[in-house]
Parts: C-alpha cells; structure tokens; sequence
C-alpha cells in the first residue's frame, strides 16, 4: 500500500518516543516529519508535509502520541475501503491517573477520545486533501482546523470513517493557568461562525460549548459595576447584577471542581481561573469577530 506518515513537531521530546513506538516500517513507506521551527502552526506544518509526500494515503500523527502494537498491520485493515471513503480515523486511548480522579486540563484531554476527526491519527486520500485544499492556515493553533477540514472533505463528497488501530495520548504536562491560554481558541470559533454561518458547531459535529453563559456572566459583572457609578437610586441594579456574576461564577466553578481531585490547589486554580474565564473568552471572541469579519 503506498502510505505516507507526516508528523509535524515543534521539536517537543516526544517525538524520540513516537518514532520508536512506530518501529520498523515497510520500505514502501514515505516517513515525513515537519518541523514548525517559525511556530506557523500545524495546518502549515501538515500542509508542507503532504503536499511534499508521495502516498496515495497521507496518515497524520501527531508527534505527542504514541502508536499501540501492531499500529501499521492495523493502519492497512483500516484503509481496505471502498474508494469514496476519504479518510479513516484512528481511535485515541488516553491514560488515567492512577488512585484519584482527572484534573481539569486531564479531562479536557481525556475528551480527545470522543473527538470526531482528529489528526492525532487520521489517515486521508490525497485526492480528497487536493478537492478540499489542504488544512487551512487561518487557523494558527491545534485547534478546530482538523474539524474544519474534515468538513470540507465531507462537503466535497467524500465519506469518513472511524478504524480499529490505536495511540495512545499521554497528557501533557502543562502550568495550572492552561485553561487561560486555551481561551484563545475562542478566535477560531469566531472564524467558523463567519464561514458556516449560525450552525457551525452541528455542521462541523463539535459539542456546544459555554461561550454563551460566559457571555451572560460577563455582561453582569461589567453591568454591576456600571451601575456602582450611578446615583444611589442604581445601587439596588448593582447588587441585583453581582448577585447574577456570583451565582454564574460559582456554577462554573463548582462545575469544574466537582468531578475533579479533592485537593486544595487545584480547587484554588479552578475558582480563580472560573472567575478569569468567561470574560477572557467573550474578548476573544469578540476579538475573533472583529478579526474574521470580512473573511
């Protein structure tokens, strides 16, 4: 089978772990691995590496993951479809903690496992990569463009399937404000609402998300502390609104906290960053809006 396995990197050390779990391969197989020495993202990095391979199908791996035994026997059973099949799924196992419960950015991890269309392992034509135009660039993280281009795969007709062969997704180690970076993603989202339209999240298959209880929280703390400037007669609107802030906040932290470790800093990491969040994620959104607009 002519197969070519891109794996862009940032140069992180995991890489040394994924080619050794990929082992031996066939000498048929093209083997690519980009660097993103200038951090132009994956999609570039991705794009580079098919548009410079040779297979008839391009498997993309991240360079995070690690390929189970077996992974390339299983990789040929995956791709004996039917010729309107344009991409094949691998299946993402991630590690659980050993004696507690997952952390937030555990969990958020753990997701992966549920996500449709992930290029920790997809394997596509390249006539279908060709019809849809690649990864696009827009997208500067590792975030929504792997939705986004399955997509347009699908909307140029090709279909996608789930395989049997599997990785493994270690979690990353991260710094306990993670979850304040990440809401930079909301910017893409913003991207794909200018593209798709209002039903983006149910044409791209991704989960709703929060953005619009963010929203209302921050509409009512900016609110309560507009209305702590005005005269005396507004100071019962102020307390009526941080009232709204605080019983929105502290959902959002308990729902965090919940399902998570019993232990203090983490507890502490959540309630602070729950407070930091949804305005974090309504200004990139906004920023996103502003951005896109005439995309």
């Amino acid at each position: 089978m002519n197969v070519s396995i891109v794996v862009p990197t940032v140069g992180r050390s995991t890489l040394g772990r994924l080619l050794d779990a990929l082992g031996p391969l066939p000498p048929e197989v093209e083997l690519l691995v980009v660097e993103d020495t200038e951090r132009r993202g994956p999609a570039w990095a991705r794009n580079t590496g098919w548009r410079s391979a040779n297979g008839e199908w391009v498997v993309f791996l991240d360079d995070d993951v690690i390929p189970g035994p077996g992974w390339y026997r299983r990789l040929v059973r995956d791709l004996d479809v039917r010729a309107d099949v344009g991409a094949v799924q691998g299946r993402i196992r991630v590690p659980r903690p050993a004696g507690r419960r997952p952390t937030d950015w555990e969990r958020v991890t753990i997701g992966l496992e549920d996500g449709a269309w992930l290029t920790a392992d997809i394997a596509y034509r390249r006539p279908a990569l060709a019809a849809a135009g690649g990864f696009d660039e827009r997208f500067p993280r590792a975030f929504r463009e792997d939705a986004d281009l399955a997509y347009r795969v699908r909307r140029a007709g090709w279909r996608l399937l789930r395989g049997e062969r599997t990785v493994t997704h270690p979690v990353r180690p991260e710094s306990p404000w993670v979850s304040l970076r990440t809401q930079r993603g909301n910017a893409d989202d913003a991207l794909l609402r200018r593209l798709y339209g209002p039903r983006w999240r149910a044409l791209l298959e991704i989960p709703p998300g929060r953005r619009g209880r963010h929203a209302l929280i921050t509409a009512a703390a900016a609110g309560a502390l507009g209305a702590a400037l005005l005269p005396g007669r507004w100071k019962w609107l102020a307390a009526g609104l941080a009232f709204a802030w605080a019983a929105g906040t502290a959902e959002f932290a308990t729902a965090r906290i919940a399902p998570g470790p019993a232990d203090p800093a983490e507890v502490a990491t959540m309630a602070v960053t729950s407070v930091l969040i949804p305005p974090l994620a309504v200004g990139h959104w906004l920023a996103g809006r502003w951005k896109w607009r005439a995309a």
